[in-house]
């Protein structure tokens, strides 16, 4: 198996080293042609390292997502899940829907369900971090740009990214007067209407008003006996909105953003049995519109979510002093019938599809969040060989969570009831040094110095009749408290080597954590359970090529990683719990190429591609696992335990790739274009344990878009048709393990049309 691996390995290198002899091959010939094309591709403008920079000169490995590409794909509805296979090696699912999204990046992430749950990728929007898993999922509308840096980024941004970074800035306010207004009708009677107006108030104040409206009919129907109705689950209204003022003068602006958004719903269908045993198809006669719930009718969710932020930044020559403050605060509720079928094997008769073990309901709310952040930046404009930046970060948030058991049976009473406080309060001081040591090469090192602290108390109250309408009164089965708290020293250095006027080398390395973590979800369990931090180590190094006069870029990068005490989330097996552990090591390697090219005048091109693979490597670790006829477990288990050393982590896919093709043409008085994308990850396990149900068939999502575009007056307008996931594909996305072989499925085909307008 070593010997396989470093061939894997081995292989990877060569790939690199070849795309960077022939980009370099290719620049050379294009830099002979006499007569240069002037369809070229646009220079990408990044803030990866808090600076505007060309993307093909930053040392670090950062894909953006902008222009068309970054409206077709968020189109149609889509939440913040529309980016999953669309990057190299960044992946995102969600047991929740609309909601609580969970990123992966180079294999690493989280799978823990809970609203308490860490996560080691960071979501940064408009220079403020977003923490809780609710902050996530914000709707994305007029955002100007989406960055993801992949790998440890933990000198200049903060708490929790040794997987990497996903970062969303939203179009600034201007003194010019422009916006837009879009609305799309498809699928299910789902309607998205987005829009924005800015320009200036004064000769130093702008402004900009975004606004976003979302809204599906429920379209999926209810078929257990005693409990149909239609059109029951599956529909939403998601509302959102952003105003941003800017006040510029001389050398000094300020940028006031407020945003909110109100979010009413279903969460994602569970559906018990839905995963053929022995294999993991879903079974034949899978209907996506249809559902055996007994508990439908009470299944809801609720997002409230807004966001205050300040950036004062003043230019005075030499230096640039930069302040960021935050506040951020969220509250959801989201209540499913967790089995996802009715009724229970021990009445006899009554219950499906398939076995039901036990009912189980539950529901999970966050009613009070309050997140505070403040950051100082000073950074160094001197036009000498050497520049910095140097400041300080303050992070506090404070949490109250509750989670709430009800007994199906007994028409949804209420049967268990937990409520969870966290507080956390972090801090740092971090550093950043670039050094030109001549026209070709130039240096970078980061430093940060970081303490993170948290208070914890969890409480279950045994309920009573007499106390259901004041869940205050009831009296209290156990409570539990636990702090945590670690400090470290994250760091980096990177190189990057012009070799030619086109192509520039780099290598990075790079160390950080993620601060300790507490589950403290004891609805089903007496115990608060904690994970130490997590430290890795990566090793990169790529290229970044401008090919073919322009026409072309080809990025690359080959990277290596050992994680220590990384966190693990052990879910369900025997009882609807999690838990937290540390496995003694996890290594990744991988391999990530990211192409723009323009085949024609009128014909344009992307392809990425991906490798990652992920390897747990702790022959102490045993997880719980359900002990029944229909679930065939791979690996070797004791007591009932399953041994999970060698596993890769869950929700990592080795591969990702994708790949888009726009054609357009002048026609008649305006603009014909036809656009389509494939994306495409491989297969995955859903579960730390690996079974031959719970493991994610490979999934291939195919979208196209035609459209027409014209001028009229001072307006541009455009017309435009569109689907997503064509050809219908339907697979098991995830799946609840404690009970029966119930799974979550992706979006059906969606189809549907827009007419947009940019006025000036």
């Amino acid at each position: 198996m070593k010997a396989m691996k470093r061939s894997t390995l081995a292989t990877l290198i060569n790939a690199t080293l070849f795309s960077a002899v022939a980009g370099t091959s290719f620049s050379s010939l294009a830099a002979q042609e006499t007569a240069k094309k002037s369809n070229q591709l646009e220079v990408i403008q990044v803030t990866a390292r808090k600076r505007v920079e060309n993307a093909q000169e930053v040392p670090v490995a950062v894909s953006a997502l902008q222009g068309d590409n970054l409206d077709v794909y968020s189109s149609a509805g889509m939440d913040i899940r529309f980016m999953n296979a669309k990057i190299p090696s960044l992946a995102i699912e969600s047991s929740y829907g609309r909601t609580f999204p969970r990123f992966y990046v180079r294999g690493l992430g989280n799978t823990d369900f809970d609203l308490n749950a860490s996560q080691p990728v960071s979501l940064v929007v408009d220079d403020i971090v977003q923490e809780n898993a609710i902050l996530k999922g914000f709707p994305v509308f007029d955002v100007e740009r989406v960055e993801v840096l992949r790998g440890p980024q933990g000198t200049l941004f903060g708490r929790n990214t040794p997987a990497g970074l996903v970062k969303f800035d939203s179009v600034k306010p201007s003194q010019e007067f422009e916006g837009f207004s879009s609305v799309s009708y498809g699928t299910d009677s789902a309607v998205d209407f987005r829009g924005a107006v800015g320009g200036g108030l004064t000769d130093n104040l702008s402004a900009r008003v975004s606004v976003l409206w979302q809204d599906k009919d429920n379209f999926i129907d209810n078929r257990a006996p005693g409990f149909e109705q239609d059109d029951v689950l599956g529909g939403y209204t998601d509302r959102a909105a952003r105003i941003q003022f800017l006040y510029e003068k001389d050398d000094f602006s300020a940028l006031l953003n407020y945003h909110v958004r109100n979010m009413d719903g279903t969460p994602i269908p569970f559906r018990a049995n839905a995963i053929k045993s022995g294999t993991n198809d879903l079974v034949d006669d899978f209907d996506y519109k249809v559902v055996y719930h007994d508990a439908a009718a009470r299944e809801k969710q609720t997002v409230d979510a807004q966001g205050l932020s300040l950036k004062l930044e003043y230019d005075f020559n030499d230096y640039t002093i930069t302040s960021i403050s935050g506040w951020e605060s969220a509250e959801v509720n989201s209540r499913g019938d967790i089995d996802g079928g009715y009724g229970a094997d021990f009445l006899g008769e009554f219950h499906g599809p398939g076995s039901i073990p036990f009912p189980s309901e539950s529901e999970s709310g966050l009613p009070d969040h309050d997140q505070y952040t403040q950051e100082l930046r000073l950074a160094s404009n001197f036009d000498g060989d050497v520049n910095f930046q140097t400041g300080l970060f303050y992070f506090d948030e404070s949490v109250t969570i509750e989670n709430f058991g009800y007994n199906t049976l007994a028409g949804g009473a209420l049967n268990g009831y937990v409520n969870q406080q966290q507080d956390t309060k972090a801090w740092a001081v971090f550093g950043s040094v670039d050094y030109t040591v001549s026209d070709d090469l130039k240096l970078t090192a980061g430093l940060r110095y970081s303490d993170d602290e948290k208070d914890f108390e969890a409480v279950r109250k045994i309920v009573s009749d007499d106390c259901l309408n004041n869940l205050i009164q009831c009296t209290n089965d156990i409570t539990r408290t636990t702090d945590v708290s670690d400090d470290h020293v994250s760091w980096d250095i990177s190189a990057s080597y012009k070799l030619n006027d086109d192509v520039n080398l780099y290598a990075r390395v790079a160390n950080t954590f993620r601060a300790p973590s507490i589950q403290g979800r004891i609805t089903f369990s007496d115990e608060v359970t904690t994970a130490d931090s997590e430290t890795v180590t990566s090793y990169e190094t790529g290229f970044k090529s401008d090919v073919l006069d322009g026409r072309g870029r080809v990025n690359a990068s080959i990277y290596y990683f050992t994680m220590d005490d990384q966190q693990l989330t052990a879910v369900g097996g025997t009882a609807n719990t999690t838990s937290l552990l540390n496995a003694d090591k996890t290594t990744g390697y991988g391999f990530e190429l990211d192409t723009e090219w323009v085949l024609t005048d009128e014909l344009n091109a992307t392809f990425n591609f991906s490798y990652n693979k992920t390897e747990l490597k702790d022959n102490s670790i045993t997880i719980p696992v359900p002990d029944r006829d229909t679930l065939h477990i791979t690996d070797t288990t004791v007591n009932g335990r399953a041994i999970i050393d060698g596993n890769s982590l869950p929700n990592a896919p080795e591969f990702i790739s994708n790949i888009t093709l726009r054609y357009s043409k002048e026609l008649a008085d305006g603009n014909f274009y036809a656009y389509t994308d494939v994306s495409y990850r491989s297969k995955v396990n859903f579960f730390l344990y690996e079974a031959v149900e719970f493991e994610g068939k490979p999934l291939t999502e195919v979208g196209v878009r035609a459209g027409y575009t014209w001028a009229q007056d001072d307006n541009e307008y455009e017309v435009a048709v569109f689907a997503r996931n064509l050809f219908d594909e339907q697979v098991a996305i995830g799946a609840i393990d404690f009970n029966n072989n119930t799974a979550m499925v992706n979006e059906e085909r969606y189809v549907g049309a827009e007419f947009k307008v940019n006025f000036f």
